[in-house]
C-alpha cells in the first residue's frame, strides 16, 4: 500500500496533512452542532480541494477524521481523489480535541504509517499546525498563523523516523492551500 513501509528500517520522513472541514450550514438552529452538514459553499470547496489533491498527488496512508457530520461530508468529497482505498478511522475525540490531544494521537501512530491526513476542526487544527511548524516557506507560515480557513489543507513534513519524535517546531511546512487560492 502506498505510504506504508515494509518491515525493517523506519523511513526518515513522515507527512502530515491537516485538513479543516469545509464550510458548514447554520440555517437549521434545531440541529446540534455535531450534526451540522456542509453548506453549498462547503460542498463546492470540497470539490475544489478534491481536484487539488488529485493534481498534487496527496496520498495519505491513513485518514483520521472527526465523526461530526461536516467532517465526514468533507472526507466524502475528497476521498476519491486520494487515489487508493485509504483506511479511515473516525476518532470521536477529534470533535472537541485541543492541540495537545491531537498531538498525542499523532505521536501514537504506528511507525509503518508514513503519512496521515487528519480532518478536524478549528481552533485546534490551526494551533496544532502553528505549534508544529518550525521551518519552511515563510509565506505559508505567515498565512497559516493568520488564519486556517475552512477546507484549507496544510502539508507538514516531519524529518524523523518515528511518530513519537513529533514535537513543537519539529515540522517543515511544505504547502498551505485554501479553496480561494484555487478558484
Amino acid at each position: 500500500m502506498a505510504g506504508r513501509k515494509a518491515a525493517g528500517r523506519a523511513p526518515d520522513r513522515r507527512v502530515i496533512y491537516l485538513f479543516r472541514h469545509a464550510k458548514s450550514a447554520w440555517d437549521d438552529a434545531s440541529l446540534p452542532d455535531f450534526e451540522r452538514p456542509l453548506a453549498l459553499r462547503g460542498r463546492r470547496a470540497g470539490k475544489t480541494m478534491s481536484r487539488h489533491m488529485q493534481e498534487a498527488r496527496v496520498r495519505p496512508a491513513l485518514v483520521l477524521c472527526s465523526p461530526a457530520a461536516r467532517t465526514r461530508q468533507t472526507l466524502e468529497s475528497v476521498l476519491p481523489a486520494l487515489g487508493q482505498e485509504v483506511p479511515v478511522r473516525y476518532e470521536h475525540d477529534l470533535y472537541h480535541a485541543g492541540p495537545g490531544q491531537i498531538l498525542e494521537l499523532l505521536r501514537g501512530l504506528p511507525d509503518d504509517v508514513t503519512s496521515v491526513m487528519l480532518i478536524g476542526h478549528n481552533p485546534a487544527l490551526q494551533a496544532l499546525a502553528v505549534g508544529l511548524v518550525g521551518r519552511g516557506d515563510s509565506d505559508a507560515r505567515a498565512r497559516l498563523g493568520a488564519k486556517f480557513p475552512t477546507a484549507a489543507l496544510a502539508t507538514l513534513i516531519l524529518h524523523a523516523g518515528h511518530w513519537r519524535e513529533l514535537t513543537g517546531g519539529a515540522c517543515e511546512i511544505q504547502d498551505f492551500v485554501a479553496p480561494r487560492q484555487l478558484a
